[in-house]
């Protein structure tokens, strides 16, 4: 153990910590050496989003003491920021600890002379998002660990646009809350008389604002006839899409009860998350019963949606976020109008599938690519205000945005104009299944898959670092057999072509991402978590129909698993 570490729990056993914490701290030290060591061995990063981590005592932890210092440097930078009237809104998820946190965070900002609005219950992310614009406050906080495992939470800021924070501002943040180095320089004072609730008329007009981007009628019949079933995940999703769906036209919608109850332990699942077969695995049993046409299953803070749809055979099967994104956008590009085609554009990730861009291609319109984090697609549609009109876009990692009212991703608006989507293709006598298939036939067979490596504790991030050390200093020149003709080090701000040994400087904030172009066209992604202690491989592949569309999908896999062997993965 570290003299730092040392040093750092002798502090949290000082009198500047109440007794509760003081005594954790020494059932550690007598019972679990590792586990105090981790809970000290750093301080939790204050990231360029905020802060996430287990919940415990300690620096390396969630807790009270690390969300009243946080809260107390977000203060001192917004002093900076703005001269006065300065107001902040607050929500929260299902969490454990979650209504604690986001209460302490608020009284702390009293505390400072900044005037709270602060949710009266849970909601989703998004309406925070749009709370912040709404009420011309110069920040949010949503304190949530979004689709984590049940021991995290987490701390997410957001700044005068509705959108998650990006430069100055993150920076900037970030130097004011490594200053306060100790609960003594927390403001204390608290002044009920600035906390207020978030009024109602907020969540009503969010409802107004989301019926505007409807492209079928309330009543179509095909809305009508389409059977729905939902899962919240134990999360804030129930307390707004089932009305969402409602004011949408869709009235033929099933909940699924077992999952319905917001719960911090998540009871039914491992993790909370849409992306996980076995997180939805009771949503389609249950869809498979009452013989739903399409499943919703959303993360805790209703930011990430997952979908369920009938395959070839008529059997409900998940498909992934590339193929959702696909959806949706063929969807709008569709039906919009051509005013609001000519004026508008995509954007999506660096990891997200270039189907999205071959298809905004198609229809004129321009399609923009961000790196990884929804906050720089928000920061895409501020930038073109008044000039271009954001259509949609999203990630890969199941984040989804339509219209511009909401600055992140949004899995309420996602989950109307995705149930939509599938009324639509009912309207054309098919299916979503039927949709992709005739995506794939105009546009190229695109598959993509995803696999992460866990590596936790102080090890596991040595080893993260040292597997991205690896690609920099010593890249492979080919991937199973076919070349690699292009290196992109994000973090460096380069792409080099291997071939002609040409290098040349690309326009993209710096981050810890290496991209491998190929021969063929195919594409992988090594990115670590910005989140979570794990590296990710994104792995992407092209493949040309040519009439058949089980056997492209066939050879794509096939490529798919030859780039996993490849890397060892």
């Amino acid at each position: 153990m570290t003299t730092e570490t040392q040093e750092r729990i002798a502090f949290w056993k000082s009198t500047e910590f109440d007794a509760e914490t003081r005594n954790e701290v020494a059932m550690l030290e007598a019972q679990d050496p590792v586990l105090l060591e981790d809970s000290f061995y750093k301080n939790l990063s204050f990231g360029t989003g905020g802060l996430r981590g287990e919940m415990g005592v300690g620096t390396n932890r969630m807790n009270q003491y690390i969300v009243s210092m946080a809260t107390q440097g977000l203060a001192d930078y917004l002093k900076k920021q703005f001269d006065q009237g300065i107001s902040v809104a607050i929500a929260y998820d299902s969490r454990n600890r979650s209504t604690e946190f986001a209460r302490r965070a608020a009284e702390v900002l009293s505390a400072n002379g900044i005037e709270v609005y602060l949710s009266k219950e849970l909601r989703p992310t998004p309406l925070l998002s749009y709370a912040v614009r709404h009420l011309a406050c110069q920040a949010g906080i949503v304190i949530t660990a979004s689709h984590n495992p049940k021991e995290y939470n987490g701390y997410k800021v957001y700044w005068e646009d509705g959108g998650q924070l990006v430069p100055p501002h993150d920076q900037g943040i970030i130097s004011c809350v490594r200053e306060v180095t100790s609960p003594s320089k927390v403001k204390s004072a608290v002044n009920e008389a600035l906390i207020h609730p978030i009024p109602d008329k907020v969540e009503e007009s969010y409802y107004r604002h989301l019926e505007e981007l409807l492209l079928l009628p309330k009543d179509d019949t095909h809305k009508a006839g389409l059977k729905l079933l939902y899962t919240s995940l134990h999360g804030t999703g129930i307390t707004m899409i089932p009305e969402a769906l409602k004011r949408a036209g869709f009235h033929n919608v099933d909940i699924l009860d077992s999952q319905a109850e917001p719960n911090g332990d998540f009871p039914t699942v491992d993790s909370p998350n849409p992306e996980e077969r076995s997180a939805m695995k009771f949503a389609l049993e249950k869809g498979e019963e009452l013989g739903s046409d399409f499943i919703i299953g959303t993360d805790p803070d209703t930011d990430r949606v997952g979908i369920g749809i009938r395959n070839a055979q008529g059997e409900l099967e998940l498909i992934n976020g590339n193929q959702a994104a696909a959806l949706l956008i063929h969807f709008l590009l569709e039906n919009l109008s051509e005013d609001k085609k000519q004026n508008g554009f995509i954007a999506k990730t660096i990891v997200t599938s270039d189907l999205l861009k071959d298809m905004a291609d198609a229809h004129g319109v321009p399609c923009y690519e961000t790196l990884t984090g929804f906050k720089y697609i928000a920061e895409l549609i501020r930038l073109h205000e008044g000039k271009k009109t954001f259509i949609g876009g999203g990630e890969e990692s199941y984040g989804y945005l339509v219209g511009d009212h909401v600055r992140d991703k949004d899995a309420v608006i996602s989950t109307v104009m995705l149930c939509e989507m599938a009324a639509w293709a009912r309207s054309k006598n098919t299916r979503a299944q039927g949709l992709l298939a005739e995506i794939y036939s105009r546009y190229g067979l695109y598959r993509e898959a995803l696999v992460s490596l866990v590596k936790k504790g102080k090890s596991g991030a040595e080893e993260i670092q040292s597997i991205m050390e690896g690609f920099r200093s010593d890249p492979p020149t080919e991937l199973a057999g076919t070349p690699i003709v292009q290196l992109i080090d994000y973090q460096r701000s380069m792409s080099y072509d291997l071939r002609t040994r040409a290098s040349e400087r690309i326009e993209l904030p710096k981050s810890n991402v290496i991209q491998f172009l190929l021969e063929d066209g195919s594409k992988v992604t090594a990115r670590p978590s910005g989140t979570e202690p794990k590296i990710k491989y994104y792995l992407s592949v092209k493949e040309e129909l040519n009439g058949n569309l089980d056997s492209a999908w066939k050879r794509a896999g096939e490529r798919i698993r030859a780039f996993e062997t490849a890397l060892g993965l």
